[in-house]
């Protein structure tokens, strides 16, 4: 740039070194104040007394430059050039989920954030509400009741819980002040809040199918506040993903009418061919009346 002086040019070459070593490690976004953006937008001063570090060093990725302090705008670092892994980016997500409190509520009540499980490069990726209480008490998505209910589902289908991907709308389990046992509903600021981190992981295993567990899955995921029942068995498009609504496996866990189980299966034999996968006649044959 005409009329940089030297200093100054160490320093934009130093930084961006630095943001080149945060995208290797997996970060996309960076929170950059207002102020910050509006003079970095201004000319170059004529002259810049910075003692900038030697080309030979980087900038400690445990030490961020002033550019980068903490407030208001998000700035997008993710480009072509240098991609980080999809093993390394979803390491990077998890940390930081790990340690969010965004939802200072739900921070102080949660034994652990449960993130998601399951293979990152997986065709199929199962989305529900929330964890319960045996979720957060074990850092995994669906291992209560509903979750054994699920990953039958999901072995009937011809896979295991290794190779399709489970995650949640909420990291978070629900609080439920001055109740020993139960589970709530997440609020729509809540699931706003910690959607980012599930269209992250959407974008990282990037499935050719999305199955949503229930009307809150839905309501999260495709903004769609509709009765499940209505939405259920229809694919929708989300991020050009095929998305098939269906009940929750606590429904079928209080619905034990072979009807309604009949009514998932049909959805999961769409989820198969969707995939083009055999279906053999005895899948075909579950939960039909004899």
């Amino acid at each position: 740039m005409p009329g940089m002086t030297s200093d100054y040019a160490r320093v934009l070459e130093a930084t961006e070194r630095h943001l080149q070593s945060l995208k290797a490690e997996g970060v996309r976004f960076l929170i950059v104040e207002n102020e910050t953006l509006r003079q970095l937008r201004q000319p170059p001063p004529a002259s810049c007394n910075v003692e900038a570090p030697p080309r030979s060093s980087v900038p400690s990725t445990t030490s961020t430059p002033s550019i980068l302090s903490t407030t208001s705008t998000t700035s997008d670092l993710s480009d072509s050039s240098s991609p980080a892994s999809p093993e390394s980016a979803m390491s990077a997500l998890r940390a930081r989920a790990s340690v969010c409190v965004k939802c200072p509520h739900l921070a102080g009540s949660r034994k652990n954030v449960v993130f998601g499980v399951g293979d990152i490069h997986a065709p199929l990726m199962f989305v529900g509400e929330a964890p319960g209480a045996d979720e957060d008490r074990q850092g995994e998505p669906f291992v209560g009741a509903a979750g054994q209910l699920l990953t039958r589902i999901i072995q009937t289908m011809g896979f295991t819980r290794e190779t399709v991907y489970i995650a949640n709308i909420l990291k978070c389990r629900p609080d439920t002040p001055g109740k020993s046992s139960g589970n709530r509903k997440p609020t729509a600021d809540e699931m706003k809040t910690c959607l980012p981190f599930l269209l992250e992981q959407i974008d990282l295993i990037h499935p050719k199918v999305i199955v949503a567990l229930g009307a809150t899955a839905v309501e999260g995921l495709l903004n769609k506040p509709e009765p499940i029942g209505k939405l259920r068995g229809h694919f929708q498009t989300f991020r050009n993903i095929p998305v098939m609504p269906t009940f929750h496996p606590s429904y079928l866990l209080r619905n034990q009418a072979l009807a309604e189980k009949r009514k998932v299966w049909e959805d999961m034999l769409q989820v198969m061919e969707k995939l083009n996968l055999p279906i053999t006649g005895k899948q075909r044959a579950y939960f039909l009346k004899a």
